[in-house]
C-alpha cells in the first residue's frame, strides 16, 4: 500500500502477537509496547539524512557519519502513545517531546484535544507522531492539523496496529505523512476499536478500564 510501511520483522511480528493475547499482564504489555517502539523507531529513522563530523579516534583523526539537521522531535497523542514515545526516547535520547493531548467522544467518535505543548521551532525538526491504534484516523488527523498549524511539514505517523478506514483517513487528509505500523487489521467493528486488534492499548498499558 503506498505510503504504508508494514514492519513485518520477526521480532515485531512475535512481539505483537504477545501484546495481542488478553491474558497478557499490564507490566508484560507495558514492555512489549516499549519493545516494539524502539524497534519501531529503527525503521521510521532509517532513511534519516547524514553528513561527517571531523573526530579524533584513539587512533587517529576520522570524517565520521552523524545525522545532519536538528534534532527531532517525537509527538506522542496523549495518553497511550507516551508509551511508544518511551520506547522510541531510549533509542534517541536526545529527542525533543512534544504532547498532543486528544480524547474520543465515545458517541461521536471524534477527537477533542485539550492539551498541547510542542517546540516553537517544529519547521525545523522531523516530527514522529506515535499512537498505539491508528482506527478511524480522527485523532491522528486531528493531531498532525494541530503540529501543522504551528510549521510542521515534515511528519511521519508511527502505530502498532492501522485499520483500513483510518489508513483511508489519514490519506484523504494528509497524504504527505507516511504511515509506519507494525499491522493492518480487518476492520473497525461498530464502536470504532480494530478487529480483531488488541482492545484498548491506553487501558492495557495503564491498568485502566
Amino acid at each position: 500500500m503506498k505510503g504504508v510501511t508494514v514492519v513485518s520483522h520477526p521480532l515485531v511480528q512475535h512481539k505483537l502477537t504477545l501484546m495481542r493475547d488478553r491474558t497478557r499482564s499490564t507490566s508484560g504489555f507495558r514492555r512489549l509496547v516499549r519493545e516494539i517502539a524502539m524497534l519501531l523507531a529503527y525503521e521510521v529513522t532509517r532513511e534519516l539524512p547524514m553528513t561527517t563530523e571531523r573526530i579524533e579516534t584513539p587512533m587517529e583523526a576520522l570524517d565520521s557519519p552523524v545525522i545532519e539537521g536538528k534534532k527531532l522531535v517525537l509527538a506522542p497523542i496523549l495518553r497511550a502513545g507516551l508509551a511508544l514515545a518511551d520506547g522510541m526516547l531510549e533509542l534517541i535520547p536526545s529527542a525533543r517531546v512534544a504532547h498532543v493531548g486528544l480524547y474520543r467522544d465515545h458517541e461521536s467518535l471524534e477527537a477533542i484535544e485539550y492539551f498541547f505543548k510542542a517546540p516553537h521551532d517544529l519547521a525545523d525538526r522531523l516530527v514522529i507522531v506515535t499512537d498505539p491504534m491508528l482506527a478511524t484516523g480522527n485523532s491522528a488527523t486531528a493531531a498532525i492539523d494541530r503540529l501543522k498549524a504551528r510549521g510542521a511539514h515534515d511528519i511521519r505517523f508511527v502505530c502498532l496496529l492501522a485499520a483500513p478506514e483510518g489508513i483511508a483517513r489519514m490519506q484523504a487528509e494528509h497524504p504527505d505523512v507516511p504511515i509506519w505500523t507494525a499491522a493492518i487489521d480487518r476492520e473497525l467493528n461498530d464502536k470504532g476499536y480494530i478487529m480483531p486488534g488488541l482492545g484498548d492499548a491506553g487501558d492495557r498499558i495503564y491498568g485502566t478500564h
